[in-house]
């Protein structure tokens, strides 16, 4: 049995941090595991902009009821739902995902929670685990999946390493260059094929 796991922002939907930022014009906002590879790190850093700006849960989930998944995501997730069972593996919070989910077909998502005070102030957030990524390719490894997975940034990696094929999509040339063991797809089209290369399987790219 062959499992297909995927990142969900920038592989699925815009990063919604860099939409956040853009409609805010905060730019320290814009920052993403693309460029720090330390979640908490960057956790940290984005949770103490937004009270120093005085932002809060609804302030976000505005900026995200607008948004649409990437061009193709869904038609590439239609395709990998016809040849894999696929779960979503992603550091966004359950907060967050909601309506792209819906505009997905509600594919099964394992991501975190964030804790909120009575003002709707986003004061903490809740991994489901640490290394949740990796740690779940390594408990579907437990239950006899074989898996192929894709992600594009530094917090994908070592789901990309724990998985039996790892394909980065549409990554930062910084990642391409740390990670060269990875094959990279630039369009959903290339995704499709590497995901079709890796399978043990005979089946067609498109």
């Amino acid at each position: 049995m062959e499992l297909a796991c995927l990142d969900l922002e920038g592989v699925l939907i815009p990063e919604i941090w860099i939409n956040f930022a853009e409609r805010t014009g905060i730019d320290e906002l814009r920052a993403t595991t693309r460029d720090i590879p330390d979640y908490d790190v960057l956790m940290k850093q984005r949770l103490g902009i937004l009270k120093q700006h005085k932002l809060g849960l609804a302030d976000i989930q505005d900026v995200i009821s607008g948004l649409s998944p990437l061009p193709g995501a869904k038609d590439c997730l239609d395709w990998l739902r016809n040849h894999f069972q696929v779960v979503i593996l992603s550091d966004t919070f359950y907060e967050f995902a909601e309506p792209l989910m819906r505009q997905l077909g509600f594919p099964t998502l394992f991501c975190h929670k964030l804790e909120m005070n009575d003002a709707g102030m986003i004061v903490d957030y809740h991994l489901r685990q640490a290394d949740p990524k990796r740690k779940a390719v390594q408990a579907f490894h437990g239950l006899n999946f074989r898996i192929i997975a894709t992600g594009d940034s530094y917090n994908d990696t070592t789901m990309l390493g724990e998985a039996d094929a790892g394909i980065l999509f549409c990554p930062p040339q910084n990642v391409i260059d740390e990670f060269p063991q990875f094959p990279v797809a630039k369009s959903y089209a290339e995704l499709q094929a590497e995901f079709a290369k890796a399978s043990e399987r005979d089946i067609p790219a498109s």
